[in-house]
Protein backbone atom coordinates (compact mmCIF):
# COMPACT_ATOMS: atom_id res chain seq x y z
CA UNK A 1 0.00 0.00 0.00
CA UNK A 2 1.40 3.67 -0.94
CA UNK A 3 1.71 5.95 1.44
CA UNK A 4 -0.67 8.95 1.44
CA UNK A 5 0.98 12.85 1.12
CA UNK A 6 -0.97 16.07 1.29
CA UNK A 7 -0.76 19.38 1.45
CA UNK A 8 -1.87 21.90 3.37
CA UNK A 9 -0.87 25.68 4.91
CA UNK A 10 0.91 25.45 8.10
CA UNK A 11 0.24 25.55 11.57
CA UNK A 12 1.06 28.19 14.04
CA UNK A 13 2.23 25.70 16.07
CA UNK A 14 4.88 24.77 13.45
CA UNK A 15 6.54 27.53 13.03
CA UNK A 16 9.23 26.93 15.05
CA UNK A 17 9.62 23.49 13.58
CA UNK A 18 9.38 24.93 9.73
CA UNK A 19 12.52 27.34 11.23
CA UNK A 20 14.68 24.86 12.89
CA UNK A 21 14.31 22.89 9.25
CA UNK A 22 15.51 26.12 7.34
CA UNK A 23 18.45 26.73 9.64
CA UNK A 24 19.47 22.85 8.69
CA UNK A 25 19.40 21.62 5.46
CA UNK A 26 17.85 18.00 4.75
CA UNK A 27 20.76 17.29 1.74
CA UNK A 28 23.93 18.27 0.57
CA UNK A 29 21.58 19.68 -2.05
CA UNK A 30 20.32 22.51 0.43
CA UNK A 31 23.26 23.18 1.77
CA UNK A 32 23.94 27.06 1.81
CA UNK A 33 26.85 27.16 3.69
CA UNK A 34 30.08 28.73 2.55
CA UNK A 35 31.62 31.80 1.41
CA UNK A 36 29.50 33.91 -1.28
CA UNK A 37 30.88 33.88 -4.95
CA UNK A 38 33.30 37.41 -5.30
CA UNK A 39 31.40 40.48 -5.13
CA UNK A 40 28.74 38.73 -3.26
CA UNK A 41 27.74 40.29 0.07
CA UNK A 42 26.28 37.41 2.20
CA UNK A 43 26.29 33.82 2.82
CA UNK A 44 22.68 32.74 3.09
CA UNK A 45 20.33 32.08 0.09
CA UNK A 46 17.72 35.06 -1.18
CA UNK A 47 14.68 34.99 0.18
CA UNK A 48 11.40 35.74 -2.05
CA UNK A 49 8.40 37.32 -0.24
CA UNK A 50 5.15 39.05 -1.94
CA UNK A 51 1.84 37.78 -3.23
CA UNK A 52 3.67 35.69 -5.86
CA UNK A 53 5.39 33.46 -3.60
CA UNK A 54 4.05 30.78 -0.85
CA UNK A 55 5.10 27.49 1.03
CA UNK A 56 2.84 24.18 2.21
CA UNK A 57 3.40 21.60 4.40
CA UNK A 58 3.96 17.70 3.13
CA UNK A 59 1.91 15.87 5.82
CA UNK A 60 1.88 11.90 5.95
CA UNK A 61 -1.40 10.02 6.14
CA UNK A 62 -0.97 10.78 10.11
CA UNK A 63 -0.88 14.77 9.37
CA UNK A 64 2.80 14.47 10.59
CA UNK A 65 5.11 16.99 8.67
CA UNK A 66 7.57 15.64 6.21
CA UNK A 67 8.83 18.71 4.80
CA UNK A 68 7.88 21.71 2.38
CA UNK A 69 6.81 22.94 -1.24
CA UNK A 70 7.43 26.20 -2.13
CA UNK A 71 7.08 28.13 -5.10
CA UNK A 72 8.16 31.75 -6.70
CA UNK A 73 6.74 33.86 -9.43
CA UNK A 74 8.68 34.08 -12.28
CA UNK A 75 8.75 36.00 -15.51
CA UNK A 76 9.90 35.43 -19.35
CA UNK A 77 8.43 38.75 -20.73
CA UNK A 78 5.90 41.65 -20.01
CA UNK A 79 1.83 40.38 -18.66
CA UNK A 80 0.58 37.95 -16.51
CA UNK A 81 1.13 35.67 -20.10
CA UNK A 82 4.71 35.23 -19.41
CA UNK A 83 4.61 34.49 -15.95
CA UNK A 84 5.51 30.86 -14.48
CA UNK A 85 5.93 29.46 -11.09
CA UNK A 86 9.47 28.43 -9.67
CA UNK A 87 8.32 25.34 -7.48
CA UNK A 88 10.39 23.59 -5.24
CA UNK A 89 10.84 20.76 -2.19
CA UNK A 90 12.59 20.25 0.85
CA UNK A 91 11.94 16.45 2.70
CA UNK A 92 13.59 15.73 5.77
CA UNK A 93 15.78 12.26 5.20
CA UNK A 94 12.98 10.34 7.21
CA UNK A 95 10.51 10.86 4.01
CA UNK A 96 12.33 10.23 1.04
CA UNK A 97 12.49 6.86 -0.75
CA UNK A 98 8.49 6.44 0.05
CA UNK A 99 7.00 8.41 -3.04
CA UNK A 100 5.99 11.52 -0.77
CA UNK A 101 7.94 13.98 -3.41
CA UNK A 102 6.71 12.76 -6.73
CA UNK A 103 2.91 13.09 -5.04
CA UNK A 104 3.97 16.73 -3.27
CA UNK A 105 5.38 18.18 -6.62
CA UNK A 106 2.63 16.72 -8.74
CA UNK A 107 -0.22 18.41 -6.10
CA UNK A 108 1.46 21.99 -5.40
CA UNK A 109 1.67 21.95 -9.75
CA UNK A 110 -2.06 20.68 -9.85
CA UNK A 111 -3.11 23.34 -7.12
CA UNK A 112 -1.30 25.91 -8.78
CA UNK A 113 -2.68 25.27 -12.45
CA UNK A 114 -6.63 24.74 -10.61
CA UNK A 115 -5.88 28.13 -8.71
CA UNK A 116 -3.92 30.35 -10.90
CA UNK A 117 -3.97 31.60 -15.00
CA UNK A 118 -0.27 30.31 -14.93
CA UNK A 119 0.44 28.25 -18.00
CA UNK A 120 3.54 26.94 -17.01
CA UNK A 121 5.20 25.26 -13.42
CA UNK A 122 8.85 24.66 -13.68
CA UNK A 123 11.55 23.41 -11.13
CA UNK A 124 15.30 22.87 -11.18
CA UNK A 125 17.30 20.32 -9.64
CA UNK A 126 21.05 19.83 -9.08
CA UNK A 127 22.65 17.54 -12.10
CA UNK A 128 24.19 15.18 -9.47
CA UNK A 129 20.46 14.68 -7.64
CA UNK A 130 19.03 11.32 -9.41
CA UNK A 131 16.22 10.98 -7.24
CA UNK A 132 14.88 14.51 -7.61
CA UNK A 133 15.16 14.23 -11.00
CA UNK A 134 13.20 10.84 -11.07
CA UNK A 135 10.70 12.40 -8.34
CA UNK A 136 10.01 14.94 -11.33
CA UNK A 137 9.55 12.58 -13.66
CA UNK A 138 7.02 10.89 -11.68
CA UNK A 139 4.87 14.01 -11.06
CA UNK A 140 4.93 14.56 -15.21
CA UNK A 141 7.36 17.60 -15.45
CA UNK A 142 9.56 16.64 -18.43
CA UNK A 143 13.45 17.82 -18.64
CA UNK A 144 13.96 20.71 -20.65
CA UNK A 145 17.81 20.87 -20.50
CA UNK A 146 21.40 21.75 -18.63
CA UNK A 147 21.95 25.60 -16.86
CA UNK A 148 25.56 25.35 -16.63
CA UNK A 149 27.26 26.67 -13.52
CA UNK A 150 23.84 28.44 -12.11
CA UNK A 151 23.82 27.58 -8.40
CA UNK A 152 26.10 29.16 -5.95
CA UNK A 153 26.13 26.04 -3.14
CA UNK A 154 28.71 24.86 -0.48
CA UNK A 155 31.19 27.03 -1.65
CA UNK A 156 31.13 26.19 -5.53
CA UNK A 157 29.04 26.69 -8.94
CA UNK A 158 26.76 24.14 -9.65
CA UNK A 159 24.85 22.95 -13.18
CA UNK A 160 21.15 22.46 -12.46
CA UNK A 161 18.34 20.56 -14.60
CA UNK A 162 15.45 22.46 -15.66
CA UNK A 163 12.18 20.76 -15.55
CA UNK A 164 8.79 21.82 -16.37
CA UNK A 165 5.18 20.98 -16.59
CA UNK A 166 2.52 22.84 -18.61
CA UNK A 167 -1.45 23.35 -18.44
CA UNK A 168 -1.81 21.43 -21.48
CA UNK A 169 0.06 18.75 -20.52
CA UNK A 170 -1.56 15.46 -19.97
Amino acid sequence: MRALTRLRAARPDEVDLLEAWRREPASPFEDWTGPPPPGVHGSGPATTAGAGAGELVVTDEHDSPLGTVSWRTVSYGPGPGSQAFDVGISLRPHARGHGHGARAQRLLADYLFVTTGVHRVQATTDVANAAEQAALRRAGFVLEGVLRGAQWRAGSHHALQSWSRLRTDA
